[in-house]
């Protein structure tokens, strides 16, 4: 009806004006931030031939000075003299109540009303309800009209009140985002999240008035599990120029470079991490410093750091320390082909994530039981563990792990051999991933296109995939990614005849792959020399490789599945033709 309203005006105003796809989100905007107030929609649509729509929704902060009209009754003539009127009508107790409600946006609980505007008589709200200068919602919050509002912070500061209130506002919220933090970890993780969602337009009106590191702290894991990372970072960046104890700012400094590292932007992990750790870290900044980039920087630092935040949780007694480190110890375990480990720790974590009841550490341990599954072949537990993950993360609102969980679906579908399917669920992990700006599971997801268009013979593609990482891998040290890419990048050198490129990245891959510790990155890259070595004839050598590639895989429990052999699989068969040629011969 607000949108109608405001058209006919419009084209009253301006003759040919019509809502059309490129003005109806500026036409929107403008019957938003107006509140559907019938004058303010008249007063608005007179503006459209001296403006156009999209100026106008520009110029709305400065609406009172722009919604005038000559003639009619004095009430009438500017949306400021209509709520001038309103607000001579107010008693002082409604008057105070009203002006310090403003501080709050998009609304506030009674309670939070009660603390901020100086306990108020629950009548005085009513009344302000009844006089339709305050909306009482479904959900039960106080919202005023934006026009109101605005309205009401002139008000507040020309009675000298703007600070006061805004103190006692950010206070309120200071508080209720710190009694927030351990329901955050636990059963009742959902719950508070909604409640914290609800409270997020005030949240960030306190943090724009001033960016307190002691808000910006306690939102850290609510904007982490919310994938707010440009809000988090932005903000955490303010507060760290704030004045504050100095155990407060490193606080704020582990927030800030974790959340940069898990954006996929910034300095080379190690860097980040060294800049915030002291000697005397706790055992939560040594996880989460390790856990939000686990595969990338020094590893060996990485498990060492795992290591000492596991022994301070379990002298704190805190399990949901202990089971976020066996979940992420998993992981780094699964690098160093460590199986049967990596397999403890993540059916540990797992178990003691579903006694706390916390949804995401759930999701965090099923990832590490999937990676471990898709390792040993029980393809059946990879999909029924990975389709869980993105159950949890999808109603978490973890689009991230969504990307991630789609792709590990989509890499069982590659190695059953389904490509078409393969191809289609890393093509929509790819997509969420850009679309919430998470570098890892772009990353993840585009590797995962590659293999797809090499098992197909699109070696083009695969490259173009492959190639557009490493980049990125290299700025942040992801070492073992370098190493993964290297040897992809020679099997599709290999397949095209390309003997010498072929040897000289797998060459590459295998210093790279030593390098992280991982025997089964130096058994791939060992298998991309057998190829290469193939190629050029040298038999002895290629069947060498192979062999000794295949005792690193069976010494850590990791035998080449038939699923995963296609390469293996291939350069035998060119080995065999060749030696039997040459003994035909």
């Amino acid at each position: 009806n607000a949108e109608r309203l405001f058209a006919a005006r419009a084209a009253a105003a301006a003759p040919g004006f019509a809502v059309t796809g490129g003005n109806a989100a500026a036409v929107a905007a403008v019957c938003r931030r107006l509140d559907g107030l019938p004058l303010a929609l008249e007063l608005a649509a007179t503006r459209v031939r001296a403006l156009g729509v999209d100026a106008l929704a520009e110029r709305l902060d400065d609406r009172f000075r722009l919604l005038t009209r000559r003639g009619g009754p004095a009430r009438q003539q500017t949306l400021r003299a209509v709520i001038d009127w309103s607000w001579e009508l107010l008693s002082d107790p409604e008057r105070v109540a009203l002006r310090r409600l403003a501080v709050h946006a998009d609304g506030c609980t009674l309670e939070a009303a009660e603390e901020v505007c100086g306990d108020p008589d629950i009548d005085v709200l009513t009344r302000l309800v009844d006089r339709s200068l305050v909306v009482f919602t479904e959900d039960r919050r106080y919202r005023l009209l934006e026009s109101v509002a605005d309205y009401c912070l002139e008000r507040l500061r020309e009675a000298g009140e703007e600070d006061l209130v805004r103190a006692r506002h950010a206070r309120y919220y200071t508080a209720l985002a710190e009694r927030a933090v351990p329901y955050l970890r636990g059963p009742e993780q959902e719950r508070w999240l909604q409640r914290l969602d609800r409270e997020g337009a005030n949240f960030r009106a306190a943090l724009d008035h001033r960016a307190d590191p002691v808000l910006a702290n306690a939102l850290g894991w609510y904007w982490f599990l919310r994938g707010r990372l440009n809000e988090a970072r932005r903000y955490l960046t303010l507060a760290l120029a704030q004045d504050a104890p100095e155990h407060v700012l490193r606080r704020t400094r582990v927030w800030l470079n974790g959340l940069t590292m898990l954006s996929g932007e910034g300095d080379e992990s190690e860097t980040l991490r060294k800049a915030a750790l002291g000697p005397d870290a706790d055992a939560w900044s040594l996880w989460f410093l390790t856990f939000v980039h686990w595969p990338y920087g020094d590893l060996p630092a990485n498990q060492a750091r795992l290591e000492r935040a596991l022994a301070l949780f379990k002298d704190e007694g805190d399990r949901w320390g202990e089971a976020a480190v066996l979940s992420t110890r998993a992981k780094l375990r699964m690098v160093g082909g460590d199986l049967a480990d990596m397999r403890d720790d993540a059916e540990r974590s797992l178990r003691l994530f579903g006694e706390l009841g916390d949804a995401w550490g759930e999701l965090e341990a099923a990832d590490a039981v999937a990676r471990h599954a898709e390792i040993v072949a029980d393809y059946a537990r990879a999909v029924r563990m990975r389709r869980e993950v993105a159950r949890r993360a999808e109603r978490l609102g973890m689009w991230a792990e969504v990307s991630f969980a789609l792709s590990g679906l989509g890499r069982v579908a590659l190695l059953e051999g389904d490509l078409d399917k393969a191809h289609d669920l890393h093509e929509r992990a790819l997509g969420l991933a850009r679309d919430r700006s998470s570098r890892s599971a772009e990353e993840f997801a585009a590797i995962g296109l590659a293999l797809v268009a090499r098992r197909r013979g699109d070696l083009d593609a695969a490259e173009e995939h492959l190639r557009s990482r490493l980049p990125w891998l290299r700025g942040i040290g992801g070492t073992a990614g370098i190493a993964f890419i290297q040897t992809q990048l020679g099997f599709a050198a290999e397949q095209r005849g390309d003997a010498a490129s072929a040897e000289a990245l797998h060459t590459t891959a295998l210093e790279t792959a030593r390098e992280t510790g991982d025997p089964r990155a130096v058994a791939l890259a060992l298998e991309g020399l057998a190829g290469a070595r193939s190629l050029t004839g040298d038999t002895a050598e290629a069947s060498r490789l192979l062999a000794e590639a295949d005792a690193i895989r069976t010494s850590v429990g990791a035998p080449l599945p038939p699923a995963e052999r296609f390469d293996v699989d291939r350069i035998a068969a060119r080995i065999s033709a060749r030696t039997g040629s040459a003994d035909g011969s």
